[in-house]
């Protein structure tokens, strides 16, 4: 779907998860930050910015998925430090995944993160061979994503660990007509 377009209700999707009306037009970084596509000078922040939240990414196409503009950072302009990061990955044909986003712990609360993607998505959804943008997530950031235009689509159980079961949930953005 482009940035500033309604979307009809689709399937049994309850209304309330129908993606809201903040589309990630605006992708200007908070004062003093830059959001850019990352070079391969920016690979060991990436990694050490998405380790730090405890993410995992699949490494070993990282260097590809750079070299094929699919890996944003925020950097700090006066410095040129790099404090965010977001990486997607292409599962299949006309999707995009965002796989990780991530940003330093004492540069979280400024808008960074939103800002990474919503640069992401206007990025994939200006690209005709995508039809549709997904994100899997931990609950705790359902808002998150439903404030950038993400709907909701279910919640996916992770794997179950000693103490209890994670799940998830997976929302999309869909680019405009999925099935071109």
């Amino acid at each position: 779907m482009k940035p500033g377009r309604s979307r009809e209700s689709k399937g049994n999707r309850p209304k309330d998860d129908q993606p809201k009306e903040h589309r990630p037009e605006a992708t200007h970084a908070p004062e003093g930050f830059l959001i850019a596509v990352a070079t391969p000078r920016d690979r060991l922040d990436v990694l050490r910015i998405v380790d730090a939240a405890m993410l995992e990414i699949d490494v070993d196409s990282l260097d590809e998925r750079i070299d094929a503009g699919d890996v944003f950072v925020a950097r700090i302009e006066s410095t040129d430090t790099v404090v965010g990061a977001l990486t997607i990955e292409r599962p299949g044909p006309r999707e995009a995944a965002i796989e990780a986003v991530a940003v330093r712990r004492e540069r979280r609360g400024r808008g960074i993160g939103s800002t990474l993607v919503a640069r992401a998505v206007r990025t994939l959804a200006s690209e005709p061979t995508v039809g549709r943008i997904t994100a899997t997530f931990d609950p705790s950031l359902m808002a998150f994503y439903t404030d950038l235009g993400f709907a909701i689509v279910n919640e996916q159980p992770g794997e179950a660990s000693k103490d209890s079961e994670e799940s998830h949930l997976y929302a999309e953005w869909t680019t405009g007509d999925a099935s071109q």
